[in-house]
């Protein structure tokens, strides 16, 4: 009696777990994909706006339908910022939770630890915001990226110094991170292609309080342009540290990152105005769905997006894209899938190619930003502009001295 009743019941669970709503309902298979960003530390805002456009464009495409039939599930992994915790999560995402890919990647240290696991793992991995070029300059089938490497992001503030700027002189300061450093690498390279003299170029330790002392050696040098590769916190620092030391370059110039956050311009107010960037994605870029997604994501989070966010959100796309094409959620044919990408998104054109050392890599153009009036306009290329780029600048006028 008591093995019949056992065997009813279960045939009875069974049955419950098919009713739709049911308390027992069974829960759709999901398509699992990890995503590496940080969420606490220094660099949470970068990975906060981050998370938000994955998850708006997680939304998205499930409601369209998904993956094959199944729901598209982003397992968001806080890596803080610190290269060890990266490779703990994302070994975790691989080991345990089953993850089909990888996404994510914010800083260059950090994601280049992840890479090296993914590829060890044989696990495929789009890299969206990470921009060292050894990211993509070892040699790795595994690893893609959608981002512009370091190397690139001047070519729109080059193309700005030689037609309006023309200084003779610059001073190069950046954190010592992967990224800070090669980018100002990069940009010194740059300035000596184009003949200018680089009077200093000096790193210093990322979450410092104090940056004046290496600011008055850059006034006594009196350089016609300072250009700075800082992140969120000592972008704004180093601009109210110039403000109160009334260092008057012809320009301040920012190499991406911290100076294009909505944040830089709340944390350093009047020290951000006319200051410009290199960034890699405006709103008003004649790409499909670039202003839509600005205005969604406006009108949800109450403040505006910007290009780490676009990143985010059109590589939570591509990882649609790609797993919709793939024969089967295999590693090996989703690396390939991603080898044959070609689509438009809401950041620009994706089409992985070798160039260079560069192996799976997006190519895309740069561009400038200036705060003007409390507001990043898009000022160069000067056809694109929303804005005309304010220049040359009276700082102490703009400082109100």
């Amino acid at each position: 009696m008591k093995k019949t009743t056992m065997i009813v019941g279960f045939f009875l669970i069974v049955v419950l777990c098919f009713i739709p709503g049911h308390f027992f309902a069974a829960v759709p298979e999901t398509v699992k994909v990890g995503i590496v960003l940080p969420l606490t530390g220094d660099q949470a805002k970068f990975g906060e706006i981050e998370k938000l456009s994955f998850e708006m464009a997680m939304e998205e495409i499930n409601a369209a339908g998904g993956i094959k039939g199944k729901k598209l599930e982003l397992i968001i992994e806080d890596d803080t910022g610190r290269p060890e915790v990266g490779r703990s999560v994302v070994e975790k995402l691989i080991t345990k939770d089953k993850v089909v890919m990888v996404g994510g990647g914010y800083s260059s240290s950090v994601t280049y630890a992840v890479a090296g696991v993914c590829q060890q793992n044989r696990m495929p991995f789009l890299v969206n915001t990470g921009s060292a070029d050894n990211i993509t300059t070892s040699g790795w089938d595994y690893i893609f990226r959608l981002n512009p490497p370091v190397s690139e992001y001047a070519g729109a503030i080059e193309s700005l110094l030689k037609a309006v700027i023309k200084p003779k002189t610059v001073a190069i300061l950046h954190e010592n991170s992967l990224f800070g450093t090669k980018g100002a690498q990069e940009f010194e390279e740059t300035c000596k292609g184009l003949g200018y003299k680089v009077l200093l170029k000096e790193g210093y330790e990322h979450g410092g309080v104090d940056f004046k002392p290496v600011l008055i050696k850059v006034k006594y040098l009196k350089p016609d342009v300072i250009y700075m590769v800082s992140y969120i916190m000592d972008a704004s620092l180093l601009m109210k540290q110039s403000k109160e030391l009334k260092l008057t370059p012809k320009m301040f110039v920012g190499g991406g990152a911290g100076f294009t956050l909505p944040e830089f311009q709340q944390n350093a107010g009047v020290s951000s105005e006319k200051v410009i960037s290199a960034t890699l994605w405006h709103e008003v870029l004649p790409y499909p769905g670039a202003k839509d997604y600005y205005n969604k994501f406006a009108a949800r989070h109450k403040k505006p997006t910007e290009y780490h966010g676009a990143e985010a959100y059109a590589a939570a796309y591509v990882v649609a894209d790609v797993l919709k094409r793939a024969k089967s959620f295999n590693n090996t044919d989703i690396k390939q899938a991603l080898s044959m990408t070609n689509m438009m998104t809401a950041f620009g054109p994706v089409k992985f190619t070798s160039y260079g050392k560069h192996k799976n890599q997006n190519r895309l153009p740069t561009y400038v930003v200036q705060w003007i009036n409390g507001k990043s306009e898009l000022v160069w290329p000067a056809k694109l502009a929303t804005k005309k780029l304010v220049y040359p600048v009276d700082w102490l006028k703009v400082w109100r001295y």
